[in-house]
């Protein structure tokens, strides 16, 4: 079986509710079918990077002012 691989939607709701939830991230993670390292270095990258994290496939997101040049 090849790696997998989430969306941005998916990486974003799962810290989202890692962060909003009663639930341990343990508990998240096997609930969504991810692992417990998955999920904290999603939430690690979240928490540091806010709206640019995930960019997905390596590929980082231009912040706005990069956007205007």
């Amino acid at each position: 079986m090849g790696r997998r691989t989430y969306t941005e939607e998916f990486k974003r709701d799962a810290v989202e509710l890692s962060l909003n939830l009663n639930k341990t991230i343990k508990e998240i993670a096997e609930d969504l079918g991810i692992s417990y390292g998955n999920l904290t270095r999603r939430r690690r990258e979240y928490k540091q990077k806010e709206n640019n994290a995930f960019p997905g496939k390596g590929k980082q997101k231009l912040t706005p002012e990069q956007q205007k040049i």
